[in-house]
């Protein structure tokens, strides 16, 4: 069991739900504030919205720093099913994400490890810590799930 498994079972449920609701690929993300609270939620909406950037990580940052009243999520933690993409990654930088929490690695797009690694790039002004690999078989299944679906 994992300090971080009630995120995971929200991001889960919130990348669920968006398969369910409008065919988006099931990725979920929740963000946390310092002490522990969440702060938003948020699941793909690229199909919902039409939006290219309407991954669940910038979804939920959107709506953190909304609740928090400033960009500037600093303390905050982004726990999020798959691991991020460049673009998703360059976001959390610039939101100052103190930690990035995720399940599934992504070997096709993954910033964080698999490809690139964005968030502790020294050149950056912020770097971010990295727990991987928490409740990834978890993540894998439902990803597996929805693809398994398409075919």
């Amino acid at each position: 069991m994992s300090v971080w498994d009630g995120a995971f079972d929200l991001a889960l449920a919130a990348g669920r739900e968006a398969w369910e609701r409008s065919g988006d690929v099931p990725v979920g993300a929740v963000v946390l504030d310092p002490d522990g609270a969440v702060l938003a939620v948020g699941a793909n909406e690229r199909e919902l919205r039409g939006d290219p950037t309407g991954h669940a990580e910038i979804v939920a940052l959107r709506r953190a720093a909304e609740v928090w009243g400033t960009w500037r999520l600093d303390g905050c933690v982004l726990v999020v099913t798959l691991e991020p993409c460049a673009m998703c990654a360059g976001a959390l930088v610039a939101a100052r994400i103190a930690r990035l929490v995720y399940g599934a690695d992504d070997p096709k797009a993954g910033a964080v490890a698999s490809l690139f690694d964005v968030v502790r790039d020294p050149r950056l002004p912020h770097r971010v810590e990295v727990t991987r690999g928490i409740r990834a078989a978890d993540s894998a299944a439902l990803l597996g799930e929805f693809f398994a679906a398409r075919r």
